[in-house]
């Protein structure tokens, strides 16, 4: 929970670098939130029949709209390669896996052009 609530404090920050770990704890619990808050437009009926989506779906995808591009442009140069490198997914079947597969390496060792590697800082998340 300390790496979404880490990616959202930094929401608009496309600098810098992310884990492997910090984007999928992200990318687990946005899921785990959109599915409860999809839930919730079913409990509280507030889904439209002709739209698909409740009130509650759609506010909670806009505001992750730039977290999440944020954090995965963080991925991105983690593994040396520029936020540009999110197009890719525009390529139909190949540009998702390639980009799948670019989320899953592991990251440049040591500093590159983007900065100094995480793993190698003091983790600011340890309690």
């Amino acid at each position: 929970m300390d790496y979404f609530l880490h990616a959202l404090r930094n929401y608009a920050n496309f600098n810098g670098r992310a884990r492997r770990k910090e984007y999928w704890m992200f990318t687990l619990f946005n899921i785990v939130f959109s599915i409860a808050v999809a839930i919730a437009d079913q409990v509280l009926n507030l889904g439209s029949e002709s739209f698909g989506y409740g009130i509650l779906s759609i506010i909670y995808s806009l505001a992750m709209i730039i977290p999440g591009l944020a954090v995965a442009v963080r991925r991105l140069h983690d593994v040396n390669k520029s936020g540009w490198f999110l197009f890719i997914a525009l390529i139909p079947i190949i540009g998702g896996i390639w980009l799948l597969i670019l989320f899953c390496t592991e990251g440049t060792h040591g500093s590159n052009q983007y900065g100094e590697d995480p793993k190698q800082q003091p983790d600011v998340l340890a309690i």
